[in-house]
């Protein structure tokens, strides 16, 4: 022994010391058992500004926790309903309906213990645990219709009582798009001394400087609260403008974004041969690339972002968003035209043309039979799915009965299991209106316009037949629940806002 402890090396003495104190200090470990407590080591919604996108949050333990425990002290106020699963350490927080928008949320998480603890009837109390987060302010943009206002983007933000401008005085607004994430807007304009030209539009962006992702948030860690500072303290500017899309060799048309908010398809045609004629692909900032198709009247960009459905002769043509496709991925003759997806792309709404003259609403599924939903005399504005694709919330006319043609619009939900319609709302007779569901179910925006068609003088907005509009108002219908039927005739409230065609920010 003396003999081999004669060759050792200083480096081989040190390293057996500290394999001999290791050895030590594990074993004293064993006898002692685990002292550091459980705790949380990430909470996937921590501190953000979340969406009615976002629909389960993720609580991540340092170890396997007892999980009756931690679904028995889990609070969240103002509650949220939800389900709980788990995979290993992870917990998911599912939310059976959208948490409503403009609201802040306070989770905590104590006393809850650990599985081994519990087995070993020696239970060990988690670190107690708090998170903030929040909803995205409740807020929608409209075009102004009054004063220095007229045909100008405009954005209100309900939850914080504010009014922001977002275009410039020299721009008149023909339509816009709101990005998914609501930071920015997506519009066409042209020049104010064109405005009655809507074949001189070009395509803009505008920033909106609300729907950070990050807000300031105290999270309790190892017993300490440590403060974190989002993007609140730098919030991004408003009214940024940049030029998408200019009209020197083409005139825009209609256009649409997606769901993902990498692509633009433009209805374009080119000023010196109107025979060409025809959908292109905006991407990633890059050239405008033409798509292979056929020309198109209406058109809409399918949920997942990868094809566009378009109304072509008697029928929808479903084009992969491909420059170099050469066939349609679907084509449904049945019907003239798209009005909606549901937000998971597994239902639509279309529109049939009967030859009696009447107009039908389908709601066509990718799993069965396409199941009319109303058919009217009148027509079919637009519709869409709530978020739990329960409702379905449409702007329809019925053919009043007088001598001149005369439609009387209103609002209704159609209860998409049953059938069964609600009108919420009669409006006043007019043809260009605009409704707009908010992204957590729980209001519904729309206009009511008045127009002058008869002096073709006028400067400003005009509808989409080109009628002048002199003024509008925008209405605000509350929607008492988002599991409970929609009830009849509810009052809607007049917002303090001269403005039409408005849109919820996502």
């Amino acid at each position: 022994m003396s003999v081999s402890h004669k060759f050792l090396q200083p480096l081989d003495r040190v390293a057996l010391t500290l394999m001999l104190v290791l050895s030590v200090f594990i074993g004293l470990l064993l006898l002692r058992g685990d002292g550091v407590a459980p705790q949380v080591r990430d909470f996937s919604w921590d501190g953000k500004a979340i969406g009615a996108e976002d629909t389960a949050f993720i609580l991540n333990f340092s170890r396997p926790m007892d999980t009756v425990s931690v679904e028995e002290n889990l609070q969240i106020d103002p509650p949220l309903p939800g389900k709980i699963s788990w995979a290993g350490r992870r917990m998911a927080y599912t939310l059976l309906t959208p948490a409503p928008y403009g609201n802040s949320y306070q989770v905590n998480l104590h006393s809850a213990k650990d599985r081994l603890s519990v087995a070993e009837n020696s239970p060990k109390v988690m670190q107690p645990f708090s998170s903030r987060f929040r909803t995205r302010d409740r807020a929608f943009v409209y075009l102004g219709v009054e004063g220095d206002e007229q045909g100008r983007l405009i954005l209100y933000n309900l939850s914080q009582q504010q009014k922001t401008i977002l275009t410039p005085r020299n721009l008149v607004v023909v339509d816009f798009k709101p990005y998914p994430d609501g930071k920015k807007v997506l519009f066409s304009a042209t020049e104010r001394s064109n405005n009655q030209d809507l074949l001189a539009s070009q395509l803009y962006t505008v920033t909106t400087g609300i729907n950070s992702d990050l807000i300031q948030s105290d999270r309790t860690f190892l017993g300490l609260r440590l403060p974190f500072v989002g993007n609140r303290a730098n919030p991004e500017p408003v009214g940024k403008i940049d030029l998408i899309l200019d009209n020197k060799n083409y005139q825009n048309l209609k256009f649409d974004l997606s769901a993902d908010g990498q692509k633009i398809i433009v209805q374009r045609v080119n000023q010196q041969n109107p025979g060409e004629f025809g959908l292109w692909l905006l991407r990633n900032n890059e050239k405008p690339q033409r798509l292979n198709s056929q020309p198109g009247g209406d058109f809409m960009i399918t949920p997942d972002s990868t094809s566009v459905a378009v109304a072509q002769g008697e029928g929808v043509g479903i084009l992969p968003l491909q420059p170099d496709a050469e066939k349609p991925l679907d084509f449904l003759p049945e019907y003239g035209m798209v009005l909606s997806f549901s937000r998971d792309g597994t239902q639509a709404t279309m529109v049939k043309f009967n030859s009696d003259y009447t107009r039908s609403l389908f709601l066509v599924t990718s799993q069965g039979e396409p199941t009319e939903l109303v058919r009217t005399t009148g027509s079919i504005k637009s519709c869409q799915f709530d978020p739990l694709r329960q409702n379905l919330y449409c702007l329809l006319t019925q053919l009043l009965e007088k001598e001149e043609y005369e439609e009387q619009p209103y609002l209704v939900a159609i209860d998409l299991k049953t059938g069964n319609q609600k009108p919420l709302v009669i409006l006043p007779e007019q043809r260009d209106v605009q409704m707009s569901l908010a992204p957590d179910g729980l209001a519904v925006l729309f206009d009511q316009v008045v127009t002058d068609a008869a002096n073709s003088a006028l400067t400003g907005p005009r509808t989409s037949d080109g009628a002048a509009i002199t003024t509008s108002r925008l209405w605000l219908l509350p929607i008492l629940s988002q599991t409970s039927s929609p009830q009849p005739f509810m009052q809607p409230e007049q917002l303090p806002l001269p403005g039409f065609h408005p849109r919820w920010l996502p």
